[in-house]
């Protein structure tokens, strides 16, 4: 009986999201194009999203996060009024591919969409961006353990490449982890457009809200600006990650701007 109270309750709560989620248009904004990576630690409780674009305050509008439940990020033609309802799905039991498949159910922009969502179990689902314009390519995804990392707008698939690389290589903290990722996506050329915004979120099992927030709403070059911000913050958030400790090392001085 009470599997399939808990049964009805999900179907219940995806209908309701379901309605929230149909119709949506490209924000008056622009498209948003993106670079991001999504990440959950399921042994210390924290979730955690990093992101960068030539589109300014670009950490505050893509990702979201909830602690014990995962994380969600729309960029490419985004919907930032997807997020809460898509975290709310996830807690309610939904699998990451179910939440997905019902944000873009009756979205006429569903191919111009590019989605990543991972709950705390490390279940992750990505939604690509098959009709985007030329000027949005190269995009591309990846999904690892615990990580799904997604972009679009990009120099080449070396951007993906290299966040996945240097997230799973990088000794650290989950927040550690993230901005080496972030980093290194950036230094093989990130955003063809160039750099503006630049952010870094987390959240925590015990602590309400976003236990760490970290941007860099505007700067030619946003992933450094922030890599300088990271070292010298101090947070529990922080692990033993050299790229994070004082003083500040540029990770490519030699990177084309």
């Amino acid at each position: 009986m009470r599997r399939v109270c808990f049964v009805l309750g999900v179907c219940c709560c995806l209908g309701i999201f379901g309605a929230r989620f149909a119709f949506a248009k490209e924000p008056a904004s622009g498209i948003t194009a993106t670079f991001s990576i999504v990440a959950v630690d399921p042994d210390t409780g924290v979730v955690g999203a990093a992101v960068a674009s030539k589109f300014p305050a670009v950490g505050r509008v893509v990702p979201y996060l909830r602690a014990g439940v995962g994380g969600f990020c729309t960029q490419h033609y985004h919907v930032p009024r997807w997020g809460e309802p898509a975290l709310e799905a996830l807690a309610a039991g939904a699998a990451p591919e179910q939440v997905i498949a019902d944000l873009l159910r009756n979205d006429p922009q569903r191919e111009q969409r590019q989605l990543a969502i991972i709950d705390m179990a490390g279940r992750a689902a990505i939604h690509n961006p098959t009709q985007a314009p030329q000027d949005s390519r190269y995009w591309a995804a990846m999904t690892g353990r615990f990580y799904c990392c997604q972009g679009n707008t990009l120099v080449g698939r070396e951007v993906v490449t290299e966040m996945a690389r240097a997230y799973e290589d990088t000794e650290g903290s989950l927040a550690d982890r993230l901005m080496a990722a972030l980093i290194a996506a950036d230094c093989v050329g990130g955003d063809h457009r160039g750099r503006l915004g630049a952010g870094l979120r987390l959240a925590k099992t015990g602590v309400e809200g976003y236990w760490l927030e970290l941007h860099v709403d505007e700067s030619a070059d946003a992933v450094i600006e922030l890599a300088k911000k990271y070292v010298e913050l101090k947070h529990d958030a922080k692990g033993a990650w050299r790229g994070g400790q004082s003083p500040f090392v540029h990770p490519c001085p030699d990177r084309q701007k």
